[in-house]
């Protein structure tokens, strides 16, 4: 278990802090285009439709992107706080990250490209005349520069565990599983950075792969590409990547919940398990994003769906579980940072459901074009993750005499869950409905569930603004 006082300041927090205010940032103005683009399905704005998938294409790939940095944030401080980690390698993944959202904002925003976040081969280089090559280079290079950062990232993590324990099996607790000694099993967190590193640095390297053949499609276009590949690395890529930051952003309940319940969070062999567990899962649950795909073999589609349905249980089974154990009786005092950081895990775990209900294969023929999976990923980050990343930040400036949230402090957290859910609720009832995903213009009888979605995005980006303002309110009084 953990014996690190993490109440004390250390080395590398105003990084942390700069981090945090970043994403921050940024999910609040990728949640303002959310806004937008459902006004917009709603009929209550007119935008060319072209500016709708430009503004579609910015907020998934932004969406992604602070949560992968917020979730990188939070691994990288509370790893630092049992392994000595280099701010340098930091100072050097941050500004790769930073170099990628110049280039992707500049292929969107100047260069017109919008062909969403997944940037699926070839439609890069099929425009229609929508955007040049150029722009298409640009936002795929953007991404090969967060990747590489990210594997500088976890590559200095990887070699600080494996000084640590002596190897990185032993890092990931596996010899504990497997009827090990007890004796010198690693905390919770280092066990979550060591697995998380494993299953997204294999996803990278698929990732970087699949873009480093499209870059060189689009400067010449004779060089051939195998559409069915590219389309297995980018799904398993960005379906590794987006569950990563997640898994990232999980350490600060680890972490920061015993504070409040003055129990740690202990290494068992279930918790071990689980983990095992989600570095195999998390990779082989891609295939439910192929269902769909006919010359898919049989045996893929059935292991997607399977894993579908077993990739809940580490979660719920044990997450989930093993936090109301340790709350129960503990007599927590809620303030805001509890309060996101429990919320974050309620929402992940509750949003995981109608992702299992989309990976059965009847379902998913009818609704894994609909609005039902924006209803899902739309849920496990709006009132997981990003709850968690809030939950940490507001961690971080706490104002240590106030033991209970305030007037004002309710009523951003009361807004934030009850629009939250109530936006991502829209989704899955459109979902339902049968209502498309990705279109720009939504026919009349749709258009009631997108104005209920605005008012509802309006709620949320309200209270984020309130988060965020509170969190540059504690950023200065530290100061």
């Amino acid at each position: 278990m953990s014996t690190i006082d993490i109440s004390q300041p250390a080395k590398g927090d105003g990084l942390i802090k700069l981090t945090m205010l970043l994403g921050g940032v940024v999910f609040l103005l990728m949640m303002v285009f959310g806004l937008v683009m459902r006004a917009q399905q709603g009929g209550w704005l007119d935008l060319d439709p072209a500016l709708f998938y430009q503004l579609l294409t910015a907020h998934g790939a932004g969406m992604v992107g602070s949560a992968a940095l917020s979730g990188a944030a939070i691994l990288w401080y509370f790893t630092g706080r049992h392994v000595p980690l280099r701010s340098g390698i930091y100072l050097a993944f941050l500004g790769l990250f930073l170099l990628g959202v110049v280039l992707i904002l500049g292929a969107i925003f100047v260069g017109g490209y919008g062909g969403a976040w997944t940037f699926l081969f070839p439609l890069p280089a099929l425009s229609g005349g929508a955007w040049e090559a150029w722009a298409a280079i640009g936002f795929i290079l953007g991404y090969l520069f967060i990747g590489v950062g990210f594997l500088l990232f976890y590559l200095e993590i990887g070699i600080q565990l494996v000084k640590r324990y002596g190897g990185l099996l032993k890092a990931l607790g596996w010899h504990y599983l497997f009827g090990g000694s007890a004796e010198d099993v690693p905390p919770p967190t280092l066990i979550a950075a060591a697995s998380v590193l494993v299953f997204n640095t294999i996803g990278i390297v698929f990732g970087a792969a699949v873009i480093a053949a499209s870059i060189i499609n689009l400067i010449w276009p004779d060089f051939a590409v195998d559409p069915l590949f590219a389309k297995n690395a980018i799904y398993f890529f960005g379906h590794v990547f987006i569950n990563a930051t997640i898994y990232m952003a999980i350490t600060a309940v680890y972490e920061i919940v015993p504070t409040y319940t003055g129990r740690p969070w202990k290494t068992t062999r279930l918790f071990v398990g689980a983990w095992f567990a989600v570095v195999i899962f998390v990779q082989a649950v891609y295939f439910h994003h192929l269902l769909q795909d006919v010359n898919i073999p049989a045996w893929a589609l059935a292991v997607g769906q399977i894993v579908s349905y077993a990739s809940g249980v580490p979660l719920i089974g044990v997450t989930m579980f093993s936090l109301a154990l340790y709350l129960k009786g503990s007599g927590l005092k809620w303030d805001l940072p509890a309060s996101l950081l429990v919320l974050g895990v309620v929402g992940w775990s509750i949003g995981v459901i109608p992702a299992i209900i989309d990976g059965m294969i009847a379902v998913n023929k009818l609704m894994h074009n609909t609005q039902w999976v924006p209803g899902h990923f739309h849920t496990y980050l709006l009132l997981g993750e990003v709850a968690m990343a809030f939950g940490f930040a507001a961690w971080l400036v706490r104002d240590k005499a106030q033991t209970a949230m305030s007037a004002l402090d309710k009523l951003v957290f009361r807004a934030y869950v009850g629009g939250g859910a109530g936006f991502a609720l829209i989704f899955l009832w459109s979902g339902a409905s049968s209502i498309p995903r990705r279109w720009a213009v939504h026919y009349e009888a749709w258009q009631f569930q997108s104005q209920l979605a605005t008012v509802f995005a309006c709620v949320v980006v309200l209270a984020t603004l309130g988060l965020v303002l509170r969190y540059v309110r504690g950023l200065l009084r530290s100061a």
